[in-house]
């Protein structure tokens, strides 16, 4: 397992980690010098831009930033509470490493975002999840310790597992309680940490907020789409001869990427994670990085993780090693999770040795989907 953020490499312009080539880690002042100064926006301001640069949660749900924020204001006002934010920078998925790349070498631009909503939402605390690996965490709290936040700002480190990402987990564990999903679903812009109205999105969409509130709407869409302005981040790793995490305009030739992190051919490319999807080395060719892009070719972008397979690597036994491992990361709190899962890992490794058929694969898959407490079952069996 990787201890250490991997290299940094970048498609056209630099947006989240301009001034990288010149500094190892932007401190305070090399974080000014290169991003410039930032200033508080009032609640309908910051909507305004949110829903102009059609800006989404970048964990990998993709949900409208805007349709947050906007449920947290109404949570307040209709509660007569005050706010919370927090940073779900703890990057569970084991082959993402975007958001540590920007803890480790650009968190002001973390903070910067956080900053923005917690004034807009006059929030009475920002809280950063963290995992409890040390990738991120010492820059973090360097980073806190050289600038003074709008409001009390701290920091809480939960497991390394898969689903300690998971938002229900994350504000779980902050309020105190076992670091896994929610039994019940409800939302945390109604009740989250401490019972209040709590804005929680991902690190990087927080820092993809600062980079927009420096540009302004039409600049931050220079790059980009018309869906999708911006840049994204992504997480190469797999077969890549030069694994890299890669910022790139959204668009970009998903073969740019493939040729940039050198690629060999190979049967295919899981795209988005341990919850993607897997599409053909034909479909990786013609693919655009985008949601819509990545959609058209039945592959998903997720949190932006992009997996190819080696030419000699077996994709079911690949397949198979994934389900295993989800298997072993659940919660355990639900029959899907706690006794379907583990039912689905061993029917994918009996259709991969040919002792079952295909069929017994299906027949898991659906006996989990739609039942889970939490998305972990549905994620694992697509």
């Amino acid at each position: 397992m990787r201890k250490t953020v991997p290299p940094v490499a970048c498609v056209g312009e630099p947006r989240l980690t301009a001034g990288f080539a010149e500094f190892g880690r932007l401190d305070l002042m090399a974080h000014e010098e290169v991003h410039g100064p930032i200033g508080p926006m009032e609640p309908a301001n910051l909507l305004r831009l949110a829903e102009a640069i059609q800006l989404k949660g970048k964990g990998g749900a993709g949900f409208p930033f805007a349709r947050k924020l906007r449920a947290v204001l109404e949570s307040c006002e209709r509660q007569d509470a005050s706010a919370i934010v927090v940073v779900n920078a703890t990057e569970g998925e084991p082959a993402s490493w975007k958001d540590k790349v920007l803890l480790a070498r650009a968190p002001h631009l973390i903070l910067d975002g956080a900053a923005l909503v917690a004034y807009a939402l006059d929030a009475d605390e920002i809280v950063i999840g963290v995992a409890d690996d040390d990738v991120g965490r010492p820059s973090l709290t360097e980073a806190l310790q050289e600038r003074r936040m709008p409001v009390p700002t701290s920091m809480v480190t939960v497991p390394d597992r898969f689903i300690s990402g998971e938002g229900g987990a994350l504000v779980n564990g902050i309020n105190g309680l076992p670091h896994i999903p929610p039994g019940t679903k409800k939302r945390s812009s109604d009740s989250g940490v401490n019972g209040l109205p709590t804005l929680l999105s991902n690190a990087e969409t927080y820092a993809q907020l600062a980079v927009a509130a420096r540009l302004g709407p039409y600049e931050y869409a220079a790059l980009g789409t018309d869906d999708e302005p911006g840049t994204l981040l992504l997480t190469v790793t797999g077969a890549a001869k030069r694994p890299a995490v890669v910022e790139c305009a959204a668009g970009t030739p998903l073969r740019d990427i493939l040729e940039l992190c050198e690629v060999p051919d190979g049967p295919g490319v899981l795209m988005g994670g341990y919850h993607g999807k897997w599409i053909t080395a034909e479909a990786a060719q013609r693919a655009e990085v985008s949601r819509k892009g990545l959609t058209a070719v039945g592959g998903t972008l997720g949190a932006g993780i992009i997996v190819p397979l080696g030419r000699d690597t077996c994709p079911l036994g690949e397949a198979a090693q994934v389900v295993r491992y989800l298997a072993g990361e659940s919660a355990g709190q639900c029959g899907p999770c706690k006794m379907g899962l583990p039912d689905l890992a061993r029917a994918v490794d009996l259709a991969v040795s040919g002792s079952a058929p295909i069929e017994i694969v299906r027949a898991a898959a659906g006996d989990v989907k739609g039942r889970g407490a939490c998305s972990h079952p549905d994620g694992t069996a697509r």
